[in-house]
């Protein structure tokens, strides 16, 4: 199953939509997926300068998901969860094909300028590559890493590359670079999402030894598919869109940036790392997937790390119900629901959420009777029940995410509030309630 495949059952269920009239990868197609965000999916099915469509919108809705991997939309998180777990259980290598589909089409030189990548946000340095799927190989043990990174066009065989402190990543390429050599790499756009999914793995799960592609053999139910490629040493997925091979040289710092990023501000432009293209294969009638910057990222962040956070946090504290993170909050903000059997064990859920995904910035704790999903139930459980002169938890000078613009050298502050009432329940904390109705048994004009 491919990309195409999701697309075509998410067509067959009324989620997705095409936009056919002619649009221009420069700023206007990033417009008007910002203004469908959040709905179907969105294909472009003419876009200025290219013969291939390209489609958003895949992760921007939590529903357009579960209907791709067929699963309850509450079920997602911890299925992609239960396919990390699979890691250290029981792993399922991905095989090498031949004949694979995403070579079908070979480009006679790498000519970037051909393919419809969008200029997003309106102060963007330039063209964008947001969800790509990168492998590459640790120099020394040759293990395999899977990983999403910005990726901006500068030529037409040159993409500039950010990679954050602290992903295995960039430590494959330090290392690399220290012997004075490239690093190896394949660049993958549109795979079937489980892809995505094994490249957004966090850290914690997926320690730097481990292939994170039996995640992705996890949720599609069989082997990963990958193949050989034509010019590197590392492997590409078989059943993509596209595949770009690639290295990253060495010692070589171009500027790349600004990009509007998760934090839903600019990353500002920087001297950064440098990819060189060597090859370009696609599929026959390839479609280009983008991730719009916004509800995409926020929601494959937060399906990526909330079921992990669940298991994390409930292995230390009992009682906890639910783990979201938050569309304002990016991933720097996550809210839990629990009904804590002793006081002060909120506090201790809040340390242990910042333990295990350490990107977070701000945690709430509330109770079951609030819904997690509303921010004015929070906003109210906040309001009502956090006392601020012993009920907010302050953490200085610690290690954060350098694209949170509050923090320098990734080192910040961290924040909780615990928003529960205490143990046992006050009559006092009884929330407002109404006898429910169908409103179907009613004739409403």
């Amino acid at each position: 199953m491919d990309l195409k495949d999701c697309l075509e059952k998410l067509e067959a269920e009324g989620r997705l939509c095409h936009v056919k009239t002619e649009v221009d990868p420069f700023h206007e197609l990033s417009g008007i997926a910002a203004r469908l965000e959040g709905g179907k999916v969105v294909q472009f099915d003419h876009v200025k300068g290219s013969e291939y469509p390209v489609v958003t919108g895949l992760w921007w809705n939590r529903d357009n998901l579960a209907c791709v991997f067929g699963c309850e939309t509450e079920r997602l998180s911890f299925l992609f969860a239960e396919a990390v777990d699979a890691l250290r259980a029981h792993p399922v290598a991905p095989v090498v094909v031949e004949d694979a589909p995403a070579q079908s089409l070979v480009m006679a030189e790498p000519d970037l300028s051909r393919i419809p990548v969008p200029t997003h946000a309106l102060r963007d340095g330039g063209p964008y590559f947001s969800n790509c799927v990168v492998i590459a190989k640790d120099p020394e043990t040759g293990v395999r890493n899977t990983s999403v990174h910005r990726l901006m066009v500068t030529g037409k065989d040159r993409l500039g590359l950010l990679m954050d402190v602290g992903r295995h990543l960039r430590n494959y390429y330090e290392r690399a670079e220290a012997m004075g050599a490239p690093l190896e790499i394949t660049i993958n756009n549109g795979p079937h999402p489980a892809f995505y999914v094994a490249a957004i793995t966090p850290s914690a799960a997926a320690p730097i030894d481990v292939d994170e592609l039996a995640v992705a053999s996890h949720l599609l139910g069989g082997p990963a598919r990958l193949c050989r490629s034509l010019t590197v040493g590392v492997e590409g997925i078989a059943d993509a869109q596209m595949i770009m091979e690639a290295e990253i040289l060495p010692h070589v710092r171009e500027p790349e940036g600004p990009f509007g990023e998760v934090s839903g501000y600019y990353a500002a432009r920087e001297d950064r790392w440098v990819v060189r293209i060597k090859a370009i294969t696609l599929n026959r009638q390839p479609v280009i997937h983008m991730l719009h910057p916004g509800r995409e990222v926020w929601n494959s962040v937060g399906l990526g790390v909330e079921a992990n956070m669940f298991q994390t946090i409930s292995r230390q504290i009992p009682g906890l119900k639910k783990v979201y993170l938050t569309h304002g909050g990016s991933h720097y903000g996550a809210v839990l629901q629990m009904d804590p059997p002793k006081n002060g064990m909120a506090k201790n859920a809040i340390l242990a959420a910042f333990a295990a995904f350490p990107p977070l910035q701000m945690v709430r704790v509330v109770n079951s009777d609030v819904n997690v999903y509303d921010p004015e139930d929070v906003e109210r459980a906040m309001v009502t029940r956090c006392d601020p002169a012993h009920d907010v938890v302050i953490i200085q000078n610690a290690f954060c995410h350098e694209l949170n613009p509050t923090v320098k050298d990734n080192i910040g502050a961290k924040i909780g509030f615990d928003c529960t009432y205490p143990v046992p329940k006050p009559p006092r904390y009884e929330k407002v309630s109404y006898m429910p109705v169908d409103l179907g048994a009613y004739d409403i004009a």
